[in-house]
Order: structure tokens, then C-alpha cells, then sequence
């Protein structure tokens, strides 16, 4: 009680943290007639003013009154566009390194430039990471207007861009680009072999646009940098075309967890259609001889019951496209993983793609995190906000709008059938149609959205703008004319578009479609003016029609991304609807509501094509949507605490690599891990306490021999009196050593210190592969360990902890072994050498090659031991003659194995 008087005298938190800031608003607002008063020129100036200022030991709140009124000049000078008082509060929300959450509307791109250009400053470098590429380059030409104006520089890093392009754009004030790209692009830094190859600068700030998107909904999955690893795409087709043949009985599904498992009688009968196929080796298909077979079958599986065509995934140019759940877009450029994209591709008889080997990974989360400063912007943040806090320690303030909301938020419709529903909504389209309403209509997948699109074209004649998917490219010019009176828009999805819908239609969008670039000036503005007075009429008639009516064809599992939808309505106090209608076989009814609602409305007495509207129902739908939530975000963390663990060892690794690339000599770490391994052979063969006669001179000497390359008499040197094995170790490393040294005199000091680095990299590169595959086996079955009444995570911390010890001893092993056997060819350079394409999710896999010479006046650059020599060349027992060798094909030695498994495994 006590609390909710104190509420209602002093507001609750965010109401204090707003009135705090309104003072800064205030001295803002005082410095504007001073800063109006300025020409260009001296507005300009005051960048560099300010940058003095920093130098002099001032802070970036000291400067921030100056740095705003700056802005806000500026953004009225070019873009014609002034900062209200609330945009002046989200911007100082996002300096403040917090979430600032404003309505659909509100301006916040225009905000962002706020705290961007503050922090610039410091010549650090500023993120602004958006959630597509079309996003990044709108905002980096529209906004950069401002940052020009005032003498920063300006990158955007889009898909299609080299590394030098990428470079350029990271060293620039201010950089735009999508979360997909710099997460990619920090993984493609840390396998980069100079220095002076990484794209990236040491992080600073970064302002996350539609924050929720990019930091909740996409963090479920982490990104992943690939090669391809061996061919089964037959397989794939041969396992696909047994799944039709499993009944309903062979699998049990569960539709709340999104998974699918064989019964009993499943897996007999998935055995047999396996033996008939003759695809399964001996025993049961849960042996560990047809682990394989195990996994193609699960996938299929998956694949036909989980997974449908146009809600899921789609078929475009005889590609599988995933499809974003959050947006309804078509993600370019991503697969599923584990063999479930290939599964796919087999569902829908297309060009089966090689399966992928994680090269290197990273959450969302962990990336982020990295930034010693972060904030965020979005329309729906509230509802996560202690996801926000715990995760990234990033607090939400709700910043409040310019002006009043006037949207008029309906009770939910409930029906009993989809029929029923999506009749209903047809008849209040066609009725806000012939009033001249705008109608916005939120669908959850493609194949709704085209359903009903196509009924109101057959029984309305009404002829919908469909946005989906398949129409991602026409996208903003949809949105943006979505508020002319009479249009009908059925969009999939409606978070993150980052275009607004202006009642009458957007005057920029219609200037740049109908207006050619080469009209003469006169003309051009004689044609701007007749179209912004139709903008004009447009918008009066569809605000004397009530506004956009914004209509949801059924819940979403995320209250976001309703409230998303219904924020399109309402924008800068104009009027609106809102109504979402429901049916009992919508997803989220059928599987999270009760089974007793269905019976009561027929209790109810509820006849065809009636609904019924309460708020008890609206409010049970948000109690299921909260579930939903909770059990998305403990997905998200559990996703989190494995990571963790992976994040500490990938940190150590990349760090190595790091201080690896900027030292010009690697000569002392080499010795450091040549002595313990030679410390590891010796005292494997001979313990310390064990007795003389229990030694194992032979295999140390035979692993002396393959490991260093010196034949030694160990056992000759045992059979000295008083001898101890601290004696031999001396030895054997002083033979080593002088072995090595005159390696150093024969190919030159400059060439072997080149050739050591290369090799220290790609090997580390190579284990740290092997590292992350054994860590997802790992992971993937560790679960089981929770039977055992053991903590799966702790077990994974520990095996993990065990696996890294495992491959850093690995690692001093391969390169000692590897430096000491290596023969090296001086080859000259190509004189035009091709640059790398540019890459995105899936790279091919780096060769474990090793060094060659220098040209006489360049830099040294590391070329494989010997080069491609015929076949018929080759000599089975002098691999100097073998050349290069694929990882796939038969070992030259005549084993009868891949080079991989045999001479190509560098443990060999």
C-alpha cells in the first residue's frame, strides 16, 4: 500500500530517471539561440572545439550539452529535421549506456545521432549495428548527412564488401552494419595470418538498433564460420526417401519443445527400412557403428514432421531459405546446422550442399559483451528487461512520446476455427476499405499471409500489397505507402522494418519512384510540390477515416512482437486501431491453451461465425505468451552458461594469436614447447620412480626419432652408470637443439623465423577446429549426464577444461614434430597474386601448410613444403616428391587411407 502511494507521489523509477534528465534537456534547449546564431563554418568547428576539449582532460558528460546542440543544428541544416525534447532524453538514455525504448514513430534513427556523434569523439570508432543490410545503408547515407556536415567520417560494411573496403569503413568516425557482419567479421580477424589482414579495431561504443531483435531473438543461435566437410548428400537422399514410409506410431512429437524422437516401435521399423536400403551396418541402429545412419535418420525426421515449407523455410532458386520467425525475412546466407539444412534440401529434392566443420563460433551475447560500452534502442523492450539486466547489465527507460497516443487497442476476437476467423477479418478489411481506412495485417508466416490475401482478391475483389519473404526486396516502398486511404497490407512480421507507415504516404518514397534522377531542377521541384500537396489530401482523408486500422490474424509466442505490430498504428498522436482476431487452432491456442476453452464456448452456445470478446481471454493469452517467454529465455541463458565456458577458452586462444602475430620472432615460445615436450617423452618412458629395467628406451627413442627428427643411442646412453633421466633429457634436447641450428644456417635466420610463425598459427588454427567439434560432441550428449544425478553443466566445465589441456599439449607436440621434419622449397611469388573473395557464414577449410622462401625485396609469404607435383612423380617412400596432396584422396605412401588419416594427420 505504502508503495503504491510513494508511486503516485514522486512516479516509479523510470519517471524519476526522467525527471532527472529533463535538466540537461534544459541547458540543451538554453545553448540553442547561441548555436542558431553560427554560419556552417563555424558550426563545423565546433567538432574540433570539442575534440580539444576531450584532449584537455574534459569528460564526454562535460561536453555533452555542447556535443547535442551541435547535433540538433546540424540535423535541422541538412536534413531539415529537429530534435523535440523526448528525442533529446532517448539520446541521452543511450549515452547513459541503457535501452531506450520508444514507440514506433518517434524518431529513433534521428535520436541514435545523438549519442553517436558524441562518442565519436574520442576517435575510438562508434558501431551502429542494425539488423539488415538495407537498413545500414539507408541510415549511413541518411544520417551521415549530419556526421559529414560536421567533419566525422563515415563507413558502412554490407555483405558484398573486400576486406579492403571493410578496413577503410572500420577506421572511419562512425560505422554502420548489421550484427551478422561484425560478428563475422571478428571471427574472420582471429583466422587471419598478419596483423595488418585484420579488418577490426579494439572495440569501443555501439548503439544496437532494434536491440530485442538482435539481442534476444537471434542470441538462441550462435554464429558459425565453416568449411565443408565430407560429401553424404546420398545418403541424405537415400535416409529421405524411407521417412514417407514411418507412421504416426514411429515418433512421438512434442510441439512446445519443437521436438521430434522415435518410439520403440519407431526405431525397429526405421531399422528395417535402413537393412532393406542397405545403409545400416551390424546391430541396432543405436550402435556406435551406425551413430551415422542414427543422425541422417533423426534429421529426415526432424526435418518432414517439424519443419513446414513457407513458415519455416522456403524454396527460392533451387535454395532452402530460412525464414526468421521474428521478421518473416528470408535469411540470406544462413543454414541450419548439424546436417538439418542438408535434411531439408533432400525433403525438397534440391542440390544437396556439403555438410559444414565449425572453423569458429561465437553467441551474440559474448560478442557484445565485448564493447566497454553498449547501448540500445527499439519500440518493445519492457517486456524483457530482466533479461536485458541480467545478460548484458543493460537497463530499459521508457521514453515518453512526443505526443499523446490516440490508437484505440480493441479486445481480442476469439472464434472457433480458422475458417470463422479469417472470414471475419476479411469482412473488416472490406469494411474499412470503402471508408478509406488504411489497413495494416499481421500475419505469422508466408502461408497465411498468402491465404488471405487470396481470399480477399476471390470473395472481396480487393487487391492486397503482400509483404513476405518472397517480396523482401520491394519491402520499404510497401511499407511506406501502407497509409493511403483504402490500402490493404498483409505483412509476415513487423518487427525491426525500420520504415515508418505515414498516413497519406511517404513524400521521399514517391519522389524517388516517380520522379527520374536526370529531370531538370525547375521541373523536379514544380513535380515535388504537387506531390507533397497530394501527400497532404492523402493524409487528411485517411485521418477523417479513423487512421491505420492494424489487424493481428493471431497471436504471436513474443508479447514483442504484437506490441510491435500494433505500434505501427498511432504514430506521433495521429488516431488508430488496433484488434487481433483469433481462432482455437491458432499454434498458440492449440498448444498453450487450455482444452476446456473449446468446450465452454460450445456451452456458450457460440454459433457460427460469432466471437467472442472478453478481457479475462485477452489477459490467459498473456499468461501463455509469458511462458513462452520464460522458456525462450532459459533457452538463451543455458545457450549462455555452454558458451561461457567455450567464450574463456576462445579468449585465451585469439589472444595468443594476437600477441603471436605482432612479435617478429616466435623462437623462445618454439624452445619453451620443444622442452616440454621432450620433459613429457621422458618422463613418459622413463617415470621417476620407476626402476631402469622398467624403462621404455625403445619408444622413447622411436618417438625421439619421429617427433625430432634425430636418431639418438638412448639406450646406450641408459647403460652409463649413475645416469638419470634429467641427464638424458639434457642430451636429447642439445641434439635437438644443434640439429635445429644448423636447419637455422642452411635456409637463413629471416626465412625459418617466418616459417616457424606460419606454422605455429595454422597448427593452432587446425587443434582449435578439432577443439570445437569435440566440444560439440561434447555438448550434445552431455545432457545424459543429469540421469547420473551429476550437474551437466559442471561436467561439461570440467571435460572441457580437460579437452583445452588436451589440445594445448597437442599443439606443442604438432609443431615441434612439424619443424623438425620439415624440407623447404624457395618458390618465387605469383607477380599478380588474386585476391581472397569475400566470405560470410561458410569458409573452405585452411591447409595445415607450411613455409617457403623469400623473394629477394619482399616480405616473406608461407608457401606448403614442396609444390603440386603429378602423380606419376611421386615416390611412395620420399613424400619430398609427393607435393600437395588433398586432404580426400588416396595417400601417396600406398596405405590405402585418405592423406588425411595417414600421412595428411600432422600427428603422424
Amino acid at each position: 500500500m505504502f508503495g503504491a502511494i510513494a508511486r503516485k507521489l514522486f512516479g516509479n523509477a523510470n519517471d524519476r530517471t526522467i525527471r532527472k534528465m529533463r535538466k540537461t534537456v534544459a541547458t540543451i534547449n538554453a545553448l540553442e539561440p547561441d548555436v542558431e546564431k553560427l554560419s556552417d563554418e563555424e558550426l563545423r568547428n565546433r567538432t574540433q572545439w570539442l575534440k580539444g576539449r576531450l584532449a584537455k582532460g574534459e569528460t564526454l558528460d562535460a561536453i555533452l550539452p555542447d556535443a547535442f546542440a551541435t547535433v540538433r543544428e546540424a540535423a535541422r541544416r541538412t536534413l531539415g529535421q529537429r530534435h523535440f525534447d523526448v528525442q533529446l532524453l532517448g539520446g541521452l538514455v543511450l549515452h547513459q549506456n541503457k535501452i531506450a525504448e520508444m514507440r514506433t514513430g518517434e524518431g529513433k534513427t534521428l535520436v541514435a545521432t545523438l549519442p553517436v556523434y558524441l562518442n565519436a569523439l574520442t576517435g575510438k570508432g562508434v558501431h551502429v549495428v542494425t539488423v539488415n543490410d538495407y537498413l545500414a545503408r539507408r541510415d549511413a547515407g541518411w544520417m551521415g548527412q549530419i556526421y559529414r556536415f560536421l567533419g566525422l567520417s563515415v563507413g558502412v560494411i554490407v555483405n558484398e564488401l573486400d576486406d579492403e573496403g571493410r578496413k577503410e569503413a572500420y577506421q572511419a568516425d562512425i560505422t554502420y552494419a548489421t550484427n551478422n557482419e561484425l560478428g563475422f567479421d571478428y571471427l574472420r580477424d582471429n583466422m587471419k595470418m598478419r596483423l595488418e589482414d585484420m579488418v577490426q579495431r579494439p572495440f569501443h561504443y555501439a548503439l544496437v538498433d532494434e536491440v530485442d531483435s538482435i539481442l534476444v531473438d537471434e542470441a538462441r543461435t550462435p554464429l558459425i564460420i565453416s568449411g565443408q566437410a565430407e560429401d553424404s548428400s546420398e545418403t541424405y537422399r537415400k535416409v529421405d526417401a524411407l521417412i514417407p514410409h514411418l507412421t504416426e506410431e514411429d515418433y512421438e512429437l512434442d510441439e512446445k519443445a519443437r521436438q521430434v524422437t522415435f518410439t520403440d516401435e519407431g526405431s525397429e521399423h526405421m531399422e528395417d527400412l535402413l537393412a532393406e536400403a542397405g545403409l545400416l551396418n551390424e546391430g541396432s541402429l543405436y550402435d556406435a557403428r551406425n551413430v551415422t545412419n542414427l543422425h541422417h535418420a533423426t534429421q529426415a525426421l526432424r526435418a518432414h514432421v517439424l519443419f513446414k515449407k513457407d513458415v519455416h523455410y522456403m524454396v527460392r532458386a533451387g535454395k532452402i531459405m530460412i525464414i526468421d520467425e521474428f521478421t518473416g525475412r528470408a535469411m540470406e546466407g544462413r543454414r541450419f546446422s548439424d546436417g538439418l539444412h542438408q535434411a531439408l534440401e533432400a525433403k525438397e529434392n534440391v542440390e544437396i550442399h556439403p555438410e559444414n566443420q565449425t572453423l569458429a563460433s561465437i553467441t551474440f551475447q559474448n560478442y557484445f559483451r565485448m564493447y566497454p560500452r553498449l547501448a540500445g534502442m527499439t519500440g518493445t523492450a519492457m517486456t524483457e528487461a530482466p533479461e536485458f539486466m541480467e545478460i548484458y547489465g543493460l537497463s530499459v527507460v521508457e521514453i515518453p512520446t512526443n505526443r499523446k497516443v490516440q490508437r484505440k487497442d480493441h479486445h481480442d476476437e476469439v472464434y472457433r476455427t480458422a475458417r470463422e476467423k479469417f472470414q471475419a477479418i476479411a469482412e473488416k478489411v472490406e469494411e474499412c476499405q470503402k471508408r478509406g481506412q488504411p489497413v495494416l495485417v499481421g500475419t505469422v508466416s508466408i502461408e497465411k499471409s498468402e491465404y488471405l490475401a487470396d481470399l480477399l482478391r476471390k470473395t472481396k475483389k480487393i487487391q492486397p500489397q503482400v509483404l513476405n519473404a518472397r517480396y523482401h526486396e520491394q519491402e520499404a516502398m510497401i511499407i511506406a505507402q501502407a497509409g493511403v486511404p483504402g490500402a490493404v497490407t498483409i505483412a509476415t512480421n513487423m518487427a525491426g522494418r525500420g520504415t515508418d507507415i505515414q498516413l497519406g504516404g511517404n513524400l521521399e518514397m514517391r519522389v524517388a519512384a516517380e520522379l527520374p534522377a536526370d529531370m531538370p531542377e525547375a521541373e523536379r521541384a514544380r513535380r515535388i510540390e504537387e506531390i507533397r500537396k497530394d501527400v497532404e489530401t492523402l493524409k487528411a482523408q485517411a485521418l477523417e477515416a479513423g487512421g491505420l486500422y492494424v489487424i493481428g490474424t493471431e497471436r504471436h509466442e513474443s508479447r514483442r512482437i504484437d506490441n510491435q505490430l500494433r505500434g505501427r498504428s498511432g504514430r506521433q498522436g495521429d488516431p488508430g486501431e488496433s484488434l487481433f482476431y483469433l481462432s482455437l487452432e491458432d499454434d498458440l491456442m492449440r498448444i498453450f491453451g487450455t482444452n476446456r476453452m473449446d468446450s465452454m464456448l460450445r456451452r456458450l452456445g457460440l454459433k457460427e461465425g460469432e466471437a467472442i470478446v472478453h478481457p479475462w481471454i485477452s489477459r490467459a493469452l498473456e499468461k501463455a505468451q509469458e511462458k513462452v517467454e520464460a522458456r525462450n529465455f532459459d533457452v538463451r541463458k543455458n545457450l549462455l552458461k555452454f558458451d561461457n565456458v567455450m567464450n574463456d577458452q576462445r579468449k585465451v586462444v585469439y589472444e595468443q594469436r594476437r600477441d603471436l602475430m605482432v612479435v617478429a620472432d616466435v623462437t623462445e615460445t618454439l624452445e619453451d614447447m620443444r622442452a616440454e615436450v621432450i620433459e613429457n617423452l621422458v618422463e613418459s618412458a622413463m617415470p621417476a620412480r620407476a626402476m631402469p629395467e622398467e624403462w621404455d628406451l625403445e619408444g622413447l627413442r622411436e618417438d625421439i626419432r619421429r617427433i625430432l627428427a634425430v636418431d639418438l643411442p638412448i639406450e646406450d646412453w641408459a647403460d652409463e652408470e649413475g645416469i638419470a633421466n634429467e641427464e638424458i633429457r639434457d642430451r636429447i634436447r642439445k641434439a635437438s637443439d644443434a640439429y635445429l641450428n644448423a636447419r637455422n644456417a642452411e635456409y637463413g635466420p629471416d626465412v625459418m623465423r617466418s616459417v616457424e610463425k606460419s606454422i605455429l598459427l595454422q597448427l593452432l588454427d587446425q587443434l582449435w577446429k578439432e577443439h570445437l567439434q569435440n566440444l560439440e560432441f561434447l555438448r550434445q550428449g552431455i545432457s545424459l549426464r543429469a540421469y547420473g544425478q551429476r550437474d551437466p553443466l559442471n561436467e561439461y566445465k570440467s571435460e572441457a577444461f580437460q579437452l583445452f589441456q588436451n589440445m594445448l599439449g597437442d599443439l606443442r607436440e604438432r609443431v615441434t614434430l612439424v619443424l623438425s621434419n620439415i624440407q623447404l622449397r624457395i618458390a618465387p611469388l605469383p607477380e599478380d597474386p588474386q585476391p581472397a573473395g569475400p566470405t560470410r557464414a561458410v569458409h573452405t577449410e585452411p591447409e595445415p601448410a607450411v613455409g617457403a622462401g623469400p623473394v629477394p625485396g619482399s616480405t616473406p609469404r608461407i608457401h606448403p613444403t614442396a609444390f603440386r607435383t603429378e602423380p606419376g612423380e611421386r615416390q611412395a617412400e620420399d613424400p619430398s616428391t609427393w607435393g600437395r596432396v588433398s586432404r580426400n584422396e588416396p595417400c601417396p605412401c600406398g596405405s590405402g587411407r585418405k592423406f588425411k588419416h595417414c600421412h595428411g594427420n600432422l600427428s603422424h
